[in-house]
């Protein structure tokens, strides 16, 4: 994202900004796939914080979203709205063969009237559903599930998508938007075309009532606590912390990634 943030000047992205935005609903209109979720803010079980930097913001209610599209249907997209729990727009879908509705992740260009489709009528088009067996090598996708009949986890974010750069029998491999490389059963489900959204990295916060809006707490520097809360703390006056950066527990911070990919790589 940065590299593509770097080609635009400064006017440019403001411009983008000031564009017409695109015609979405922060009202819900499937009421039924509106559930409550309390905030814990950070905190386990016993109330001990695990997650840093988690509390307050805005009231927000849940949308249950479907990741899994397996089942054939024929829809058509009856709203674009807001969603407060992910940067990706949603979209509202009536199907007609089960007479129901559902949301799902909004792909780029996708528009009230539409129709999509999933299961064995689907066919390669934005916002159809369908196995990876199916896709053309060279495909554009998003909403991709790591397994057989399970629900979606892989490109969901606003504006992400992954390419089909190989497929067998036995195997397909995509290349992720982070550079990637996983293998994944063709039986696999995914989503044609590139998550809404695309120019979510453009906004900026601006001020920090914002981040509270977001339920962002603010980020507290080590050199700034005592000695007992930081390996970095205490000191007269101003100090440099006197040791090369680490975290609250001692590890260091500059010494690139630590965990372990299995079954992937990246060119």
């Amino acid at each position: 994202m940065n590299s593509i943030k770097s080609k635009f000047s400064l006017r440019t992205q403001k411009k983008i900004m000031n564009l017409p935005k695109i015609s979405w609903n922060k009202t819900p209109f499937i009421k039924k796939m509106i559930i409550g979720k309390k905030s814990v803010a950070g905190k386990n079980n016993s109330g001990k914080i695990t997650v840093y930097h988690k509390g307050g913001g805005h009231k927000k209610k849940y949308r249950k979203i479907n990741f899994t599209r397996t089942e054939d249907s024929i829809g058509i997209v009856t709203t674009i709205e807001y969603d407060p729990y992910r940067t990706a727009f949603i979209a509202s879908i009536y199907d007609f063969l089960n007479f129901k509705y559902f949301y799902i992740i909004a792909p780029k260009n996708l528009n009230i009237g539409n129709i999509v489709k999933s299961g064995f009528s689907a066919d390669v088009k934005i916002g159809h559903s369908l196995t990876l067996m199916k896709i053309p090598v060279g495909g554009f996708i998003h909403n991709i599930s790591m397994k057989e009949n399970k629900k979606a986890q892989l490109t969901r974010s606003a504006g992400t998508n992954a390419q089909l750069i190989e497929k067998t029998s036995k195997y397909c491999r995509i290349v992720l938007s982070s550079g990637v490389h996983i293998f994944i059963s063709p039986t696999c489900q995914a989503t044609i075309g590139t998550v809404s959204n695309e120019f979510s990295f453009f906004k900026t916060i601006k001020k920090a009532g914002r981040s509270r809006w977001l339920g962002k707490r603010p980020t507290v520097r080590g050199v700034a606590m005592n000695p007992i809360d930081h390996p970095h703390g205490g000191g007269e006056g101003k100090s440099s912390g006197g040791r090369s950066s680490v975290t609250p527990w001692g590890k260091p911070t500059k010494n690139g990634k630590t965990n372990k990919r299995k079954k992937t790589f990246k060119v």
